[in-house]
Formats: structure tokens, C-alpha cells, sequence
């Protein structure tokens, strides 16, 4: 191709990525930095098939040298956006779950309250687990928690090389049912409390059924772990589905729609620090609360530090920053 047909072609393209370097060097237009590492990949493609062409160094110099800047701003913005990143996971989060408190509050009582309510119901009258789960489910749930059997919360088929897999098995099953949570909220809500009441009663059936036939140890030391970062985070995508749902019912004097974008903002901040908690429960119940070798007496140790450890981490982090208005 021809320099002058090539200059044609993609001069409107070269004219808009300065004109967006030069709004990110005065910090202004930062809502397509997205898109930024894309454009830049292709002038730097333009750059190399013009040296490789042989065309005039006028046109080579004028191309590198905004590839030059590309790359101080491609960084640039890399940094910035690890900065919030970081800022989110140690302040920002937690003071927006301080913030939402109501809707927090709201979702683990339905939740907690519904799985202890149903896990002693079930302790006192054991018949009544098979109202809710099938017998053969049960018979299933008794062989990965039998003391006897010599595994923790997992088949005995299953050997510990496999322990990758099941990270990212319950990476997706957790967020499968976070998500759930939280998108049924636009149910105008029922549909989160729906979910929040009935995996605490999923998890209260089993927990008083494996506690009254005996197993309770192998159950508790297993789900003690991770359960501090698993089950907050279901309380707080419940959370976050309550907040979408309210925003429909109780819009104020904002029209629905726009009442819902705003509230849909600070809940999907929420979730993103939900899949955070998600990714931190997976990896302690795989290579963690799986394991035999540590004693149940430390097991319970570490999984006491750990509640401690979420709930300081709610209640404390960010305090140090002032919240934006």
C-alpha cells in the first residue's frame, strides 16, 4: 500500500487517539481508558507496518512518538486502576457494607435466623430433615461426615491431587448461588428473601441432622473455615438483592428506573466484594477444611480467627478514610 493511501486510511483514527491522549495527560475523558490498551495495540501496529514499509521518517516519527506517550498513559492508568483495586478491597468495601447496614441487617437475620431456627428444629425432631432434603441425599451427606470414614466433607473417591478441581468447583457454585441471590432482587426483593430463607434452611437441616446423629464434629471442624467468608458472603448478596428490590418498591420521588440505576450502582460494588469473599471461602474449603491432619480443637481455633477476622474487617476497615459524599 501506497503511504499516501495508508495515511488516508487511518489518519481520523491517528487524529482521535491524540486527541484522547491529550485528554488523559489533562486528566479529563478517563471513561474510555478501557477501551485505551486496544487502540494502542493498533497504533502500534501502524507503526511497525510503516517501518517495515520503508515510508518517510516524517510519518515514522510521528507514530512513535505517540506511541511513546500511549505507553506513559497505558501504565499510567494500569497503576491508578491497581490503586483503586486496592483501595476498594481495604476500605471501600467494607464502609459500603457499613453504609448499606439496613439492607445487611435485613438479609442475615432472614438468613442466619432461618438456618439456626431450622438447624435446632431439626436436632429436636430429626424427621423432619427428610421433609426438606431426600433420603438419599442424606444417606450421601451422612457418608462424606461419617467420623469413621476418614474424609472431610468430600467423597472418599475423591483423592487430595484433586483438590485444584474443586477449588474451582466451588468457585462457580458459590457465585452461582451469590448471584442468584442478588439477581432475584429485582423481584422487588422476594425473590432474595426467597433464596436467603431457603439455603438457610438447606444449611440448617444439615447442619442439626449431622450434629443429632453424632457427626457433629467432622461437620463443624469442616465447615467452620471457610463458612466465615461463605456465608457472609450470601448474607451480603442477599443484601445487595434487598437494596434492588427496595429501590422498585420504595423509589421515593425518583421514576423506578432511575431509582434503580443508583441503587444498582452500590450493589453491584457490593457483589464485587461478595465474589471476593466467594474466591477466599473456595480456596480455604479446598485446601483447607478438607484436610485430616490438623486436629478438630484447631480447626475450630482457626475458624473462630477467621469469623473474628471478617467481622473486624466489616465493622473497622476503612474507618481511617472519610467517606465520599
Amino acid at each position: 500500500m501506497k503511504q499516501s493511501l495508508f495515511e488516508n486510511h487511518h489518519k481520523a483514527e491517528w487524529a482521535q487517539f491524540s486527541l484522547m491522549l491529550e485528554r488523559l495527560e489533562r486528566n479529563k475523558d478517563t471513561s474510555r481508558v478501557a477501551s485505551f490498551p486496544k487502540d494502542y495495540r493498533r497504533l502500534c501496529q501502524h507503526l511497525a507496518l510503516a517501518q517495515e514499509r520503508g515510508y518517510s521518517s516524517f510519518l515514522v516519527d510521528s507514530l512513535q512518538q505517540q506511541v511513546l506517550r500511549g505507553h506513559q498513559q497505558l501504565y499510567r492508568h494500569r497503576s491508578r486502576l491497581g490503586a483503586n483495586v486496592l483501595a476498594f478491597i481495604l476500605a471501600d468495601f467494607p464502609r459500603l457494607v457499613r453504609e448499606q447496614w439496613r439492607f445487611v441487617l435485613a438479609a442475615s437475620l432472614i438468613f442466619f435466623g432461618s438456618l439456626s431456627g431450622f438447624a435446632l428444629l431439626v436436632y429436636l425432631f430429626p424427621d423432619l430433615v427428610y421433609n426438606l432434603i431426600p433420603a438419599q441425599q442424606v444417606s450421601d451427606l451422612q457418608s462424606m461426615y461419617d467420623p469413621n470414614a476418614g474424609h472431610l466433607g468430600r467423597s472418599a473417591e475423591r483423592a487430595a491431587s484433586e483438590d485444584w478441581v474443586m477449588f474451582g468447583f466451588y468457585i462457580m457454585h458459590n457465585i452461582g448461588i451469590a448471584f442468584q441471590t442478588f439477581a432475584s432482587g429485582l423481584l422487588f426483593g422476594l425473590g432474595s428473601v426467597f433464596f436467603l430463607f431457603f439455603n438457610g434452611l438447606m444449611i440448617g437441616a444439615v447442619a442439626g441432622h449431622l450434629t443429632q446423629i453424632g457427626y457433629g464434629q467432622t461437620f463443624w471442624s469442616f465447615v467452620i473455615g471457610h463458612g466465615a467468608f461463605e456465608l457472609s458472603g450470601i448474607a451480603l448478596a442477599g443484601a445487595a438483592g434487598l437494596q434492588l428490590g427496595w429501590a422498585l418498591i420504595a423509589p421515593g420521588r425518583l421514576p423506578r428506573a432511575e431509582a434503580l440505576r443508583i441503587a444498582a450502582r452500590k450493589s453491584v460494588r457490593l457483589i464485587c466484594g461478595v465474589m471476593l469473599f466467594l474466591l477466599i471461602a473456595a480456596f480455604i474449603e479446598a485446601y483447607w477444611s478438607s484436610m485430616t491432619g490438623p486436629a478438630p480443637l484447631t480447626k475450630y481455633l482457626v475458624g473462630a480467627a477467621l469469623w473474628c477476622l471478617v467481622a473486624m474487617y466489616l465493622l473497622l476497615a476503612g474507618r481511617t478514610r472519610h467517606a465520599p459524599e
